[in-house]
């Protein structure tokens, strides 16, 4: 479905599909009863903290920046993450799969190849991600685990989980798919540790952000994706985000909710011409024409799919996930008590060396 179409009947006002309620029902039934089987069938506790980052609707929330503000927040406080990921769009011979920067995303799938390159750490892509996980541990890659977009995949054992959303859109209409955007009920949200939305304002010193759809278990907190760069596909010339002030944009996107990117694009004072494509789209070059005075714009997980054939004047602006200090350090706590304090904060050691 379109964006526009999705925001009309999962996140506006009533519930247009309602007529299909009995598929949701079944929907969620379904769910419920893959979830207990996959609970049940869990027969074994890793020796290192997992971590989950995922979200209870459909489309795109921001999972993957907070996945990859995780791996440099644990990075710089000593511990040594791996990314775990199902690898969705990529078609491999062999799992598990560790991803290397050589690594076409047709292999290996889009977001995880991004997230190789833009954090450096260990990918390991596997659609078993119990079996992924435990060959990361036998091969040493790291000593904690982070899996992305992995809240449903309930035979991975996990220590702490995080959901997020998209500060705008929420939970919509608060129905399951078919009627509304929701994977599973919003109840779902008292078993997860942190509750992360995208996009909503950071709240002054001891204040807190409003209860969120009615769950109060779990700490709310804020988080802000931050333009970072402008990067030329095929040069590598860098350019500040400000550059793109009065320009005639024309803007790609094949993610989840590509309305966000667009979005960005006009705060940065572009003349946006939009063009969405599905969710993980495999790109052609015909997608990419553009007028000859267009900047040609896309996002990081676009682009790892289109080298090679982009033209000269395609740019990905890459976006960095801003998280309140309070945040990182309630994780950093959270992940410490989950490894029995086994990792020393390299922070601490510096501050007293």
């Amino acid at each position: 479905m379109s964006t526009s179409l999705v925001d009309r009947l999962w996140y506006g006002q009533g519930r247009p599909l309602a007529l299909l309620t009995p598929l949701a029902w079944l929907y969620r039934a379904v769910s419920e009863a893959r979830r207990r089987k996959a609970w049940h069938a869990r027969n074994e506790l890793l020796p290192v903290p997992v971590v989950v980052v995922g979200n209870i609707t459909a489309g795109g929330t921001g999972k993957s920046p907070l996945t990859a503000s995780l791996v440099q927040c644990m990075n710089q406080h000593g511990w040594k993450p791996v990314i775990l990921s199902r690898g969705y769009g990529g078609k491999s011979s062999q799992y598990p799969l560790l991803v290397a920067d050589g690594t076409p995303a047709g292999i290996c799938g889009d977001e995880p190849l991004m997230l190789a390159r833009s954090t450096g750490c260990p990918v390991v892509v596997d659609p078993d991600r119990c079996r992924g996980a435990r060959w990361a541990l036998e091969n040493g890659l790291g000593d904690v685990l982070i899996c992305d977009d992995g809240l449903q995949h309930y035979r991975l054992p996990r220590d702490i989980e995080l959901a997020v959303f998209d500060a705008r859109r929420g939970t919509g209409n608060g129905a399951i798919i078919p009627v509304g955007p929701l994977r599973e009920p919003v109840e779902r949200l008292n078993g997860v540790d942190f509750v992360v939305l995208n996009g909503a304002e950071f709240p002054e010193a001891g204040e807190t952000i409003e209860s969120f759809a009615g769950v109060d278990h779990p700490e709310i907190h804020a988080m802000e994706l931050v333009p970072s760069a402008l990067v030329n596909l095929n040069s590598g010339e860098t350019l500040s985000p400000g550059q793109l002030e009065g320009k005639p944009v024309r803007a790609v996107a094949g993610i989840g909710n590509p309305g966000r990117f667009f979005d960005t694009l006009r705060t940065l004072g572009a003349h946006v011409n939009e063009v969405p494509f599905p969710d993980h789209h495999h790109f052609r070059p015909e997608d990419l024409a553009s007028g000859a005075l267009e900047w040609l714009v896309m996002t990081a997980k676009d682009a790892v799919k289109c080298q090679g054939f982009a033209p000269d004047n395609a740019w990905v602006l890459t976006v960095q996930a801003r998280l309140s200090e309070p945040f990182e350090q309630h994780f950093l706590e959270r992940l410490r008590a989950c490894s029995g304090q086994l990792q020393p904060d390299i922070s601490e050691e510096t501050n007293h060396g």
